[in-house]
């Protein structure tokens, strides 16, 4: 069968909003197609189909949405992840 699959991130070193970075990749059997990075600021797109669908969702409300994932996602757990890290060690 075929399988496709969406990973979201947040990397970071510290709590400040500047050094984390969001990441969402978008595979197809086990190959990333397209990726969307919070420090590029777009989606990028690595096969024939990728290329496609970035340059459409560039143009669209996708961009907009996932621009603000870093600070709705990431910057509100970013907390939790450090908290939870910091209790175990």
């Amino acid at each position: 069968g075929f399988r496709y699959y969406v990973v979201g991130s947040c990397e970071f070193n510290s709590s400040k909003l500047n050094d984390i970075e969001f990441t969402l990749s978008y595979y197809y059997n086990k190959l990333e197609y397209i990726g969307f990075s919070s420090s590029v600021g777009k989606y990028v797109g690595y096969t024939e189909h990728g290329i496609k669908n970035a340059e459409r969702w560039n143009n669209g409300p996708e961009v907009i949405t996932s621009r603000g994932e870093k600070e709705r996602y990431c910057f509100r757990n970013v907390g939790v992840f450090t908290e939870s890290a910091l209790t175990k060690s």
